[in-house]
């Protein structure tokens, strides 16, 4: 029994040894693409801070100011405007005297709240207001799209081409074909554009234009 055993695994090692092991040949080739859209919404990031001797005064200036901002902000935006809060924060402050244990001095209260701006002819407008109205800092400004998906598919549709385009470059120079697609990754990034103009009534605002761009990675089978 044990020869017969070990004849067998013999007799299988070979056949596994033989396995042919086959690997397509491929091109790796990458396309990149930019659609630059018009941007058709905006967000404001208005911060508001407050400082006080208590924690519970901070805290309370912070919210009376931050109340009369957003009430500002929907006067020139409307009542269904959306504002939101993004960040909150109540930090005590010390001081440090050289050689000395820290001294707790007050406490900061911290309130930012984004807008969202569809009228883009507003935008000064709305930052106008939120400063007069007692934000500290406007923390954030930017451009985008409502809707991004048609830009992000022309953006892969392009790229897309171009990485084929360039697969056919290469093997034709090898004397062969591109064949099918074996793998594919994509990526997408978003850069908003703006500029600020010169004026003295309303805060100007230039709008630029969103850039999508994509870039897409293919391997291409080669063919004869």
């Amino acid at each position: 029994m044990k020869t017969t055993a070990c004849s067998l695994i013999l007799l299988v090692l070979p056949a596994l040894a033989q396995t042919p092991t086959t690997r397509i040949p491929f091109v790796r080739a990458v396309g990149q693409a930019s659609v630059a859209v018009t941007p058709d919404q905006a967000k404001i990031d208005f911060s508001v801070t407050t400082q006080s001797t208590t924690a519970q005064d901070a805290a309370a200036r912070n919210a009376t100011v931050t109340s009369t901002v957003i009430t500002a902000l929907q006067s020139v935006l409307g009542s269904s405007a959306n504002i939101r809060t993004i960040g909150y924060s109540l930090n005590a402050v010390y001081s440090y005297p050289q050689g000395q244990p820290p001294i707790l001095t007050g406490f900061v209260a911290t309130n930012t709240v984004e807008a969202t701006v569809i009228d883009l002819t507003t935008v000064g407008k709305v930052i106008d207001a939120g400063i007069q109205a007692g934000a500290t800092q406007v923390s954030g400004l930017s451009f985008g799209l409502q809707n991004d998906q048609p830009a992000r598919a022309q953006a892969l549709k392009l790229a897309t081409a171009q990485a084929k385009s360039n697969a056919d470059a290469i093997t034709s120079g090898l004397g062969m074909h591109t064949g099918a697609v074996q793998s594919l990754q994509q990526g997408i990034e978003t850069t908003p554009s703006i500029g600020l103009g010169a004026g003295t009534v309303t805060t100007p605002i230039q709008v630029g234009t969103v850039s999508v761009t994509a870039t897409v990675t293919a391997d291409f089978a080669i063919a004869p």
